[in-house]
């Protein structure tokens, strides 16, 4: 038999975006919150990232620029309260001052990268153009030649996902015993009801539960987004078309990997334009073949001493099977960044490595959806982050709160209004 209970807001989804939704209710108000998912947290692409929550390359002015901004500041304040209460903030959350390097290997490269250094410092950033000398200074196992150069950001940071997961977690249930937090794991939502006075959505149907919504339904479920709306509100007048895509992403990581030692994080160039492609339409050049892959260099040292390397990108259905070739291809990639690799044959390592697959949820237009579905007043989505989930949690949340609650925003949501990328019929 199922049970009814009622929140002042439900979530569903509880990847770094529902999670942190979740502790903003909380922390900002004194309202209840239930959290539901069809697995737990860091099932899906939460728990495959690779933990950085740099800023080297941004785009200063984009319409992205100041949610960036505001998150980033967020994740410091954070770290920084986590400090004040004695606790130490890369135990809590894996929080690291690593710096963020931009990597480049040509002379057309380091044009890039010096305007980029440019545009964070005039929004002041405090970045710096590191020449082939300085980048050898900074990163020894790097080794590229004496065309190579970098943006570099000193106080850029990155943490761990599991562990800032466990600590926010913790966090929220504190509030269970107050009667304000329930959690609802393992339960995949069945349905959505709909008032048929008001229309709006007034409770999530899981097999187990109803739970019954006074103000708000907040859906957070990454990529899995478009088709819960679909298949959840069929029997609806109203259907609504949410054309999130899953972006497949491979990293791997290397346990007690002792030949290469990195001081900060990198990622290559070339990483801004495979985060930002748009898929291929007919009659058009711009973007990439959704069935292909891109592969940039990505490299960080976790908390635990394991190098990270990345990453891939493929837009190939719900699969989250490890494709050798694609791993093949990101280590030659950091192996031509870091010729210390070419010399060690990765089935050698075979033992000591883990693979993590993630399904990033993809917009076609490059930022997350964040705001109420037109039609549906008291329905908001809050996905399409695609690989910047954990940046942006933190500006997310806040966001999604104050509109929730009719607070004034801290940062202006009309780039992320649903209105234009979210079609309702019916």
């Amino acid at each position: 038999l199922s049970e009814s209970i009622a929140f002042f807001t439900v979530i569903v989804g509880a990847g770094i975006i529902g999670l942190t939704i979740a502790r903003h209710f909380l922390l900002h108000s004194n309202l209840s919150v239930a959290l539901v998912d069809a697995a737990i947290p860091c099932a899906g692409a939460t728990g495959a990232g690779q933990g950085y929550i740099w800023r080297v390359h941004k785009i200063p002015g984009s319409e992205k620029w100041e949610l960036e901004i505001r998150s980033h500041q967020l994740w410091e304040a954070l770290a920084a309260s986590i400090k004040s209460q004695g606790l130490d903030p890369l135990q809590e959350l894996g929080w690291k001052k690593t710096g963020s390097l931009l990597v480049g290997k040509t002379a057309e490269d380091c044009s890039v990268l010096k305007r980029k250094v440019e545009q964070l410092n005039n929004a002041g950033l405090g970045a710096e153009f590191l020449s082939s000398d300085d980048l050898q200074l900074e990163e020894p196992a790097l080794d590229l030649g004496q065309e190579c150069g970098a943006a570099f950001l000193r106080d850029d940071c990155q943490l761990d996902a599991r562990h800032a997961v466990a600590f926010i977690e913790k966090g929220n249930r504190y509030y269970a015993a107050k009667g304000r937090y329930a959690e609802f794991y393992y339960e995949p939502v069945t349905s959505f009801l709909r008032s048929e006075s008001m229309g709006a959505i007034e409770a999530v149907q899981t097999f187990k539960n109803t739970l019954f919504s006074k103000k708000a339904v907040v859906l957070a479920a990454g990529c899995w987004s478009g088709s819960l709306i679909q298949g959840l509100l069929k029997c609806s007048e109203t259907e609504i078309n949410f054309p999130v895509k899953p972006r497949k992403g491979h990293l791997l990581v290397l346990e007690n990997f002792k030949s290469l030692n990195l001081n900060h994080g990198l990622m290559e160039v070339g990483y801004s334009n495979h985060e930002s492609a748009t898929i291929r339409l007919p009659d058009s050049e711009i973007g990439f073949d959704a069935n292909t892959s891109s592969i940039s260099m990505t490299a960080t040292m976790d908390m635990s001493g394991r190098l990270v390397l990345g990453s891939s990108r493929q837009l190939v259905g719900f699969s989250t099977e490890v494709d050798e070739s694609i791993i093949n291809r990101i280590w030659e990639r950091a192996g031509e960044f870091f010729p210390t690799l070419t010399k060690l044959s990765l089935k050698d390592l075979s033992k000591s490595r883990e693979i993590r697959v993630g399904l990033r949820p993809y917009m076609p237009g490059g930022k997350p959806v964040l705001g109420p579905v037109p039609g549906l007043s008291n329905f908001f989505i809050a996905s399409g982050h695609e690989g910047e989930g954990l940046s942006l949690a933190l500006g997310t949340a806040e966001m999604i709160v104050d509109m929730v609650l009719e607070n004034p925003p801290k940062v202006n949501p009309a780039p992320f209004s649903a209105s234009a990328v979210v079609l309702l019929s019916g």
